[in-house]
């Protein structure tokens, strides 16, 4: 990949997709593409088609997604599997008929079963059923991951499929019913401070173990794997994370430290947990020569001091 290659970065103002961005842009990639949602509708096949015809990208990155937490995952199950699955023909598709070097997948470690061995290894996919919350979304995600290990085994093509843990960091989702744990603690947590709440509820018992990774990390590791890693070399996906667990209960304590909330945190056990452990293998990629940098506890003062500049309200 040359400092001029033409790289289209589907999803770049989200989460990941942003981070990506910056990450290239900090190692002097300056031929970048991104498309906001009213610029380029990811559904519309002909949009993508036509996209893909004007700009004939040399390299692209697939991190737009439909996301969100437990809530949103069980809520909207047929969005969730319909607009992800519809995402992920069109871009990757697109990409093959317009022999796109090499393509970055980003998936999610849900796409593993919800009693996969600790920490979970990629053999493990597919070996057992799926967490029920987020089945839809996981599916998806399998079938995105599928798609690009056919087209590489039948086409002889260079798509790389990454698992990332759970992710947070700068432009995160902080909506208290459709974002993921920690920017949801994070935007509870500091609105019960604000209002003197004496007593605050969050959902599950808070036995559940969660791995967390900084976003910009993870675009750090998708830069290495686009720099340095080939299909042809790994010959499955590559899981991402920090190899690092955390109880819900001890990270809304670690939030509420760094916020400073002093009243009691109790749990609603009749909430569903999720899946009560999902902690990465991630030795492969360790194993290639990657690792993060940014601990939870550094993570969270970040996450926090980037809302109160930018989501506080």
């Amino acid at each position: 990949m040359e400092k001029t290659s033409k790289i289209y970065i589907a999803g770049h103002r989200g989460l990941v997709g942003s981070a990506i961005w910056r990450s290239l842009q900090n190692k002097g990639y300056a031929n970048l593409i991104g498309k906001s949602h009213a610029e380029l509708d990811l559904l519309n096949p002909s949009a993508v088609k036509d996209f893909f015809e004007k700009e004939k990208p040399e390299f692209v990155v697939l991190a737009a997604a439909k996301v969100g937490g437990i809530i949103a995952n069980n809520t909207y199950r047929a969005d969730f599997i319909y607009e992800n699955l519809q995402i992920q023909q069109n871009v990757i598709g697109e990409s093959f008929r317009h022999n796109v070097k090499k393509l970055l997948f980003l998936g999610s470690t849900c796409i593993y079963p919800k009693n996969a061995p600790q920490p979970m290894p990629e053999s493990a996919l597919l070996t057992g059923e799926l967490e029920q919350t987020n089945e839809p979304y996981a599916i998806a995600k399998i079938a995105g991951l599928k798609m690009c290990e056919s087209f590489n085994l039948q086409y002889g093509t260079n798509y790389i499929a990454v698992m990332p843990t759970n992710l947070y960091g700068p432009n995160d989702n902080f909506h208290p019913e459709n974002s993921h744990v920690l920017p949801a603690m994070i935007y509870k947590i500091h609105k019960a401070k604000c209002e003197g709440a004496d007593v605050l509820e969050l959902w599950g018992t808070g036995e559940p173990l969660r791995e967390f990774l900084w976003s910009e990390d993870m675009a750090d590791a998708c830069v290495y794997c686009l720099e340095n890693i080939n299909y042809k070399d790994v010959k499955s996906h590559i899981n991402i994370g920090t190899g690092k667990e955390i109880s819900i209960a001890n990270l809304a304590a670690l939030v509420a430290k760094t916020i400073g909330y002093n009243g009691k945190i109790i749990f609603d056990s009749s909430k569903p947990n999720g899946t009560m452990r999902k902690l990465c293998d991630v030795s492969k990629i360790q194993a290639m020569g990657w690792r993060h940098k940014i601990e939870i506890e550094e993570g969270v003062e970040k996450l926090y001091e980037w809302y109160l500049k930018n989501e506080r309200r």
